[in-house]
Order: C-alpha cells, then sequence, then structure tokens
C-alpha cells in the first residue's frame, strides 16, 4: 500500500499546513543536533580560530601605536564567547548536514531524479559555501581596520568581545550564505517553480543589493577590494540565470514533444506521471 505522502500515493507531494510544521520541525532538529555536535568539535579549534579573529586587533594596536584590545566585561563573558565561536565553527562544519535538510524540506517525497539533485545541490552549495566564508574571512581584517581608522587621534579602541564576535561571525556566516543563492534559484528552477527569465528580470535589483553587500563587507576607500567581492557573486548569479534558461529551453522542448506525440501536458504532470499517462 502506497504512503500517505510517498510519490505513488501522493504524486504532488501535497501536505496539510500540520504535515509542513511538522515536517519543518523535523528537519530544523535533524540541522540542529549536526550542528550541536559539530560545535562540540568546534571547542577544540577555539583558541587557534580566536587568535587568529583577534589578529586585526593586536594589528592596530602594533602598527599604529594606538591602545586596541578585546574586553571581556563579564565574569562569564569569555565563556559565552567561547560557544558562540564554537556554535559558528560548527555551523560551518554541520554545513553538508543543514544544506541537505533545507533542500530536503524544500522538495518533500523525492524521485530518484530528485534525490539526485538534492545530493549534486549539497556537493556544490558546499564548496560555495566554504568559497564565500573564505573570501569574507580574506576581507574580514580590512574590514576591522578600516572602520577603527575612523578612531580620533588620542583615543583608544577597548572594543567589547561579544560585538566583535557577532560582528565577525554575521560578515562571514552571511557573506558564505550569499553564495549559496545563485545554487538554490537553480534548484528552485528545476522544479519548475521559477522561469530562468522571470529571475532575469530582477538583475538590477540583484546588482544594487550585490553592490551593497560588497560595501558593508568591504568598507573603505579601496574600491578594487569590493570589486573583488563584487565580481563572484555576480558571476555566480548571472552564471545560474544561464542554467536556468538552459533547463526552461530543455523543458519547453521536451513538453512540446510530449504534447505533440501523446497530448501529455507536462507542465501538469511529473516526468514518471508523464510516462505512467503515455502507458496507458
Amino acid at each position: 500500500m502506497a504512503s500517505k505522502y510517498s510519490r505513488k500515493g501522493n504524486p504532488q507531494a501535497q501536505m496539510a499546513l500540520r504535515e509542513h510544521l511538522r515536517e519543518f520541525r523535523n528537519r530544523v532538529i535533524k540541522a540542529a543536533i549536526a550542528t550541536v555536535l559539530a560545535a562540540v568539535a568546534g571547542f577544540f579549534f577555539y583558541y587557534p580560530v580566536m587568535r587568529a579573529i583577534t589578529a586585526p586587533i593586536a594589528d592596530i594596536a602594533q602598527d599604529h601605536g594606538r591602545h586596541a584590545s578585546i574586553n571581556f566585561n563579564g565574569v562569564a563573558s569569555a565563556f559565552d564567547v567561547m560557544v558562540q565561536v564554537s556554535l559558528a565553527i560548527g555551523l560551518v562544519l554541520a554545513s553538508p548536514v543543514w544544506l541537505y535538510q533545507l533542500w530536503a524540506y524544500i522538495t518533500p517525497a523525492l524521485h530518484k531524479k530528485e534525490k539526485l539533485y538534492a545530493v549534486s545541490f549539497v556537493c556544490v552549495s558546499v564548496p560555495l559555501f566554504l568559497l564565500g566564508i573564505w573570501i569574507a574571512w580574506l576581507c574580514m581584517p580590512t574590514a576591522v581596520k578600516t572602520l577603527t581608522a575612523f578612531t580620533p587621534d588620542g583615543q583608544s579602541n577597548f572594543i567589547e568581545a561579544k560585538t566583535y564576535i557577532s560582528f565577525v561571525v554575521k560578515l562571514i556566516i552571511s557573506f558564505g550564505i550569499s553564495f549559496v543563492i545563485p545554487v538554490a534559484l537553480v534548484g528552485v528552477n528545476m522544479m519548475g517553480l521559477i522561469r530562468g527569465r522571470t529571475i532575469l528580470k530582477s538583475w538590477r535589483w540583484v546588482v544594487v543589493v550585490v553592490a551593497l553587500l560588497a560595501a558593508m563587507t568591504a568598507p573603505g576607500t579601496d574600491v578594487m577590494t569590493m570589486f573583488y567581492l563584487m565580481a563572484p557573486l555576480l558571476i555566480l548569479f548571472f552564471l545560474a540565470i544561464a542554467i536556468c534558461m538552459f533547463n526552461d529551453k530543455r523543458r519547453d522542448k521536451k513538453n512540446a514533444k510530449l504534447v505533440e506525440s501523446y497530448g501529455v501536458d507536462s507542465h501538469q504532470t511529473t516526468d514518471e506521471e508523464g510516462l505512467e499517462q503515455i502507458g496507458r
């Protein structure tokens, strides 16, 4: 007997609101468990990572002769920062798991072909996520030094540890996620939810958003640094559009052949359902 939410029993993978919430909860729990377990491993990397994160502040004190340091202004502040950094490390280490859970939630009751898409999504998304983190990591010292350069002469930079770590983590993680967005667009297009031309129409807004993101990530007067951040994001975005449009063209040809030969409108059916109708 076909399961209620299997492809045989439920070809369109329809769910009631309660089932959607249950599915969302299960996916979040799996992603959270993986992240927490990875965060435990992150504790072992805390001290070297913390030294690398705070290196720009040490450079300010050394290169500019200005007092600059990270302050833990509370009894439990050092422990809170350790937890925060370890969770960020865990989020990076567990990225294959939560990226897969994200895709699995968007496409429940997967076909075999769609499961291959899910694996491909993870295989492409994880390197891009790590690439975004790496680029943000390279630009982080410049961003910190540029922002603290506005400190008036004779003044000092005593930065609260939680504030500084929050700034660095948000900078790095947000840039990593932004590199995954083009892959998500291709995935949504593969599902038939949006066409490449529809995405292309919003290209002006995308350029503006990417420029703002690059400006916030690499503030300062160095235009080339901003360009180095914008270029890979824009290349990925327009590459995603090209893939979507190619996929749309391929799908349209396939639909036209099915309608012409068998009268099957594959816009309303999946590949397997179309084959079933043809077999009848």
